[in-house]
């Protein structure tokens, strides 16, 4: 066994395609097939179940499959601790973030790469609970999202701000007083929001329902660069965070505040607890840190 053949196995559950997993690995999808094929021979068990395509892994292939996501997370972890060692922070930075945050990611990826030329970085948009599932699997190194809840023992948070809301429309179909606006003011608009559920979109409901407001979306996506399309298009307004900077894509877009509006639970980025972390993951957390203190 090698540490390639675990690269190959977390490539195609991430892919969930041979000849895509082979690409990711710059290899040809015999070579990848056989390679895996080697080691279920070795580990004398049927990791991935095969038809004309893949199928899916078996009940042993999930289990080797959490202890290759762990071993692969030792050994980039290895690296990034020697680098360190050495006074430099090299690798892949994974940063998991929720829809609508309202803190802007870029202003974090930014200042980490200005620090560390030699980082990557891989940005996923998830949910919380997914962002908690992936930092415990070692699939993301921090992430940004909720706080509420947390399991403190587990996990390490740093509260980046309150999450206040504004309404953002594009000018040219929406003339609206540039001034705070109120929830009353937003009942005869035309809303875009994110999918029902969503942790940003329950605390507007909660926001409007609790005024005797009853919101009838014209447009509800999980996406947010739809979200922006359907704004830019005149389609409807939306409400978002305001310091999330979506609102400088485009000079025609403004983004209102409104009055005494904030998500329901504080936002915050985190990482896994004490033992579990990566020197990369505990060097940008230290960073974040000295970015928040220095705007106080």
């Amino acid at each position: 066994m090698d540490i390639k053949q675990l690269k190959f196995l977390i490539a195609l559950d991430e892919t969930r395609h041979f000849g895509q997993a082979a690409a990711r690995c710059h290899i040809t999808q015999p070579t990848l097939s056989m390679r895996l094929r080697n080691l279920e021979q070795e580990l004398g068990l049927e990791l991935v179940q095969r038809g004309q395509r893949f199928e899916g892994f078996s009940e042993d292939g999930k289990r080797i499959l959490a202890w290759a996501r762990t071993v692969m997370a030792a050994h980039d972890g290895l690296y990034a601790e020697a680098a360190a060692c050495r006074g430099q922070l090299v690798g892949t930075l994974r940063l998991g973030v929720v829809p609508l945050a309202g803190f802007d990611p870029m202003r974090l990826v930014k200042q980490f790469a200005e620090a560390h030329p030699g980082l990557r970085f891989e940005l996923f948009s998830l949910s919380s609970e997914q962002i908690l599932e992936r930092l415990s699997s070692n699939q993301i190194d921090l992430g940004l999202s909720y706080v509420e809840h947390l399991d403190r023992q587990h996990y390490q948070s740093l509260e980046l701000a309150e999450s206040r809301m504004g309404l953002l429309y594009d000018q040219r179909y929406f003339q609206l007083p540039n001034q705070p606006l109120n929830w009353e003011d937003l009942a005869e608009l035309p809303l875009g929001l994110l999918s029902s559920g969503m942790h940003f979109r329950q605390s507007i409901d909660h926001n409007l329902r609790s005024r005797g407001i009853t919101p009838v979306p014209r447009l509800e996506t999980d996406a947010v660069h739809q979200l922006l399309q359907a704004v830019s298009a005149g389609t409807c307004c939306a409400v978002i965070p305001l310091n999330s900077g979506l609102n400088d894509f485009t000079e025609n877009l403004t983004l209102t505040p409104i009055e005494d509006a904030h998500t329901l639970a504080p936002l915050g980025l985190i990482m896994r607890g004490l033992g579990q972390r990566s020197a990369l993951a505990q060097a940008c957390f230290d960073q974040a840190k000295i970015l928040l203190l220095n705007e106080k």
